[in-house]
């Protein structure tokens, strides 16, 4: 039983038939905030909701039964552990005062897609890994972010007190600044007051947007290259019994050869030369 179950659980065919599932429920999803499409066939999206689910707590299953007796192995893995949250949230009723939660709790499962392809688990990873190191990016960019808020107060809030009367405007509009969303209006409303302003956004957009921002992507790449290098030594096979054993027996024959070698050698003194 255990290994029928191992075996149903490795198949691409099983995991392709997830993955479809999954898609299939975010159709369902959809099609239910639609009220002419509950109304027309209400029972049918409860009875796919229903399979959805029980598909899902037999994976879970089979995957528990493929790890027996091991069977906490199961929790130790944080997608595992993830797509078991996803069931037992969907088993909130959807009546009463708990009916709002329920039908969240049904949006996890299309987030599920993320834990059965394993280039979106890598991708989310890499996102996780990277918070460390994007705190002391995010720490640069507060920094930057104070700064100009402070300058720009300084400069432009009587002229326009709209985006500067104020640190926590002054920041709001830095922030659409460093997004590009009309920040050239800002800009030209602060030309208005003094021609040089051009120069305090400039060097902010470059500053805040490019180098900030390519700072992030550097983080995030290198982690990338950490995990797909992690993943690689995950997926190569482990070194089976026989092969220690092949590479033992070739490295006797080689120090023979080189014993024999140093014999020789030892015998025949004016061959060394």
């Amino acid at each position: 039983m255990q290994q029928f179950a191992d075996r149903i659980v490795k198949t691409a065919g099983f995991e392709y038939f997830i993955i479809a599932l999954i898609i299939g429920n975010g159709v369902l999803l959809g099609i239910e905030t639609s009220p002419e499409m509950v109304q027309a066939y209400g029972d049918w999206l409860h009875f796919g909701n229903h399979f959805v689910l029980g598909v899902f707590i037999l994976e879970a299953l089979l995957k528990m039964i493929a790890l027996a007796p091991r069977v906490g192995r199961y929790f130790q893995d944080g997608w595992n552990l993830f797509d078991f949250s996803v069931i037992v949230f969907s088993l909130i009723p959807a009546t009463g005062e708990y009916a709002m939660i329920a039908r969240l709790a049904r949006l996890l499962r299309v987030v599920r897609l993320i834990s059965t392809i394993p280039e979106l688990r890598l991708i989310v990873s890499t996102l996780v890994r990277s918070i460390p190191s994007m705190g002391h990016v995010m720490l640069l960019m507060g920094v930057i972010f104070y700064i100009y808020a402070i300058t720009g107060y300084q400069l432009f809030h009587e002229h326009d007190p709209t985006h500067w009367r104020s640190l926590g405007i002054s920041l709001l509009s830095l922030f659409r600044v460093v997004t590009l969303e009309d920040w050239t209006d800002i800009m030209y409303t602060a030309m208005e007051f003094h021609y040089l302003a051009w120069i305090y956004f400039v060097s902010f957009v470059i500053l805040g947007t490019f180098v900030v921002i390519n700072l992030f992507i550097a983080v995030v790449i290198n982690n990338l290259d950490e995990a797909k290098a992690e993943r690689l030594l995950e997926l190569e096979p482990p070194v089976s019994r026989k092969e220690i054993l092949q590479d033992l027996r070739s490295t006797q024959k080689a120090l023979q050869r080189l014993e024999e070698r140093l014999e020789r050698m030892s015998d025949h003194p004016g061959e060394a030369q």
